[in-house]
């Protein structure tokens, strides 16, 4: 019942087990049901991440991390809470990294680029400083401390590299590369402001520059064009921004796994018409992202 709730709204779980359980239990039941033991998986979750604190936990000795390449990614989105508004919750996840054959769409030839694979998710519906705890007990219990190599790829939102810099500082960093090209198309405008086909030329140009980490020529042209607040951008992350040299070392440039998984805790949040209670929305999260990573089942036991 708490896992269904975790999939669609109360209502619609309640027309599931009419037509498939043939079993008429009320929305309102399914939603008690689910506050209940939503409060219950909720205090298990925080009461993990306390035993696994950053001063707690003791890290394997030089030489005997593990070689599951591993991956973190960071975003954001808005759920509507009643008499507060809209607010941001953070999403982290964690996942190992998977070299895959692909066709390169230029050159045609097979090569190996990175894809993630055995998603696990976080979400809080606070600050960066409660938000930071929970990400690194996730990164913990999935072996991202203890790995030989992990990166972190995320947009260019300085709360994300600043909780980097404290939970993840020997990670190879990456600045998502389709937030960079934005940055860079919006650059463009900026440069042919009415002359839209210029900025797209400029554009296409610069994008190469970016891919191959000749983040200089971006940011002269940008300088000499009087528009340090474009420039800015590609100054600060530069070293963020080395996606050739990313791409041959077999890390994802791109932040989709994150994104994805905000879109899927929106689909159970944000429906027409959802107002959540601040507890109500925090129980949820916990619900909805243990559904995501389909081990609901190993947290129902554990809690």
């Amino acid at each position: 019942m708490v896992w269904l709730s975790g999939q669609l709204p109360s209502e619609r779980g309640r027309e599931v087990f009419e037509r498939i359980g043939h079993r008429q239990i009320p929305g309102w039941s399914i939603w008690k049901q689910t506050q209940y033991h939503g409060e219950r998986l909720k205090a298990y979750v925080d009461g993990q991440q306390d035993r696994v604190g950053v001063e707690r936990v003791k890290l394997p000795p030089p030489g005997c991390d593990h070689h599951q390449r591993k991956g973190v990614s960071m975003d954001g989105g808005m759920v509507h809470i009643r008499d507060e508004g809209w607010k941001e919750f953070k999403v982290g996840t964690v996942f190992d990294i998977d070299l895959r054959l692909e066709r390169d769409p230029r050159t045609r030839d097979l090569v190996e680029r990175a894809h993630g694979k055995h998603m696990a998710y976080t979400a809080v519906l606070g600050s960066v400083q409660e938000f930071g705890p929970m990400l690194w007990a996730l990164a913990w219990h999935h072996g991202v401390p203890t790995a030989a190599d992990s990166s972190v790829t995320a947009d260019g939102a300085e709360w994300i590299w600043n909780l980097v810099k404290d939970y993840f500082p020997d990670s190879v960093q990456i600045v998502d590369w389709y937030h960079a090209c934005q940055h860079l198309a919006a650059a463009g405008h900026a440069v042919h402001p009415d002359d839209d086909s210029k900025a797209h030329i400029w554009f296409r140009k610069r994008c190469k520059d970016l891919y191959k980490g000749d983040i200089h020529k971006i940011t002269l042209r940008l300088d000499d064009a009087g528009l340090p607040q474009h420039s800015r951008y590609f100054h600060t992350y530069w070293r963020k921004m080395q996606y050739q040299t990313f791409v041959e070392e077999g890390y994802p440039i791109g932040s989709g796994t994150v994104e994805s998984g905000v879109k899927q805790f929106k689909d159970r949040l944000t429906g027409a018409g959802m107002r959540w209670s601040r507890q109500g929305a925090k129980q949820m999260l916990v619900i909805r992202g243990a559904v995501m990573a389909r081990n609901f089942d190993v947290l129902w036991n554990a809690a």
